[in-house]
């Protein structure tokens, strides 16, 4: 690791940024870097200037996509080489329209969770649509935190650093007894890999838990867990428990 990729490591960290974060700000400034080929605090504005042009106009990525991108070289120029930048140099792009967010339908999820190929990938699946959960959350419960006996499921240190408690709707609590009796979690609710011990899953694997399950049930769309916490803006928990319960019952 290089001093420079440390230095921001430690920046990052000592401000509670999430683990998500740091990863995704690293990589903007490494990509950054690349494009250029010079070390990052050898470039300055011209060289943003023409990054920005080039995210929006040539690789046309969503300007919400670039919005991260800015705050990344924001974070390292000002937080970690220290330099005085004006503002105005380091701009984020305007909206020029509002998009419509990309949602699943009930049937899209419900097809997702059948095409599930284990009953772990189920389990995570009915967790993240039911709950709005955000992947990072997720990997990081343990099996102490699901209460039954309360009908919740304790989430610490989510964003922000706030701990706070989500619903658990029957049917998703009877997926969590099989699969706690198939997979006999002891700390992790989803354990690593047996050779990682001690560890949990990484959000990369629930990443492709998705992304496996829509392929399986022939979604044509890009899917991502993010999608699944975005069904809860347009469907009520109520309807999305309803949508759980109509599915068959688990592997």
């Amino acid at each position: 690791m290089t001093r420079l990729r440390q230095l921001m490591l430690e920046e990052l960290q000592r401000r509670n940024f999430s683990s998500e974060t740091i990863r995704g700000y690293l990589g903007t400034v490494e990509r950054f870097a690349q494009y250029f080929g010079k070390p990052p605090d050898r470039l300055g504005p011209d060289q943003i200037r023409q990054w920005q042009a080039h995210l929006l106009h040539e690789r046309k990525l969503a300007v919400g996509t670039v919005v991260n991108h800015v705050a990344a070289l924001r974070f390292f120029f000002r937080r970690v080489l220290k330099r005085r930048l004006p503002i105005d140099s380091i701009p984020y792009p305007h909206y020029t329209h509002h998009r419509t967010p990309r949602v699943l339908s009930p049937d899209e999820v419900a097809r997702m969770i059948e095409a599930a190929g284990t009953l772990q990938a189920r389990a995570i699946l009915m967790i993240l649509y039911s709950t709005g959960m955000r992947r990072t959350e997720l990997v990081h419960l343990r099996v102490e935190d699901i209460d039954s006996e309360r009908m919740v499921i304790h989430i610490h240190k989510g964003k922000g650093g706030k701990d706070r408690d989500v619903p658990l709707c029957p049917r998703l609590l009877e997926t969590l007894r099989d699969y706690w009796r198939w997979k006999k979690p002891k700390t992790w609710l989803f354990p690593g890999q047996p050779r990682e011990e001690g560890k949990h899953l990484t959000d990369k694997a629930i990443w492709h838990v998705c992304q496996n399950a829509a392929q399986h049930a022939g979604i044509k769309k890009r899917v991502s867990p993010h999608m699944l916490r975005k069904d809860l803006a347009y469907y009520t928990t109520f309807q999305s428990s309803f949508i759980l319960k109509a599915i068959g019952p688990g592997r």
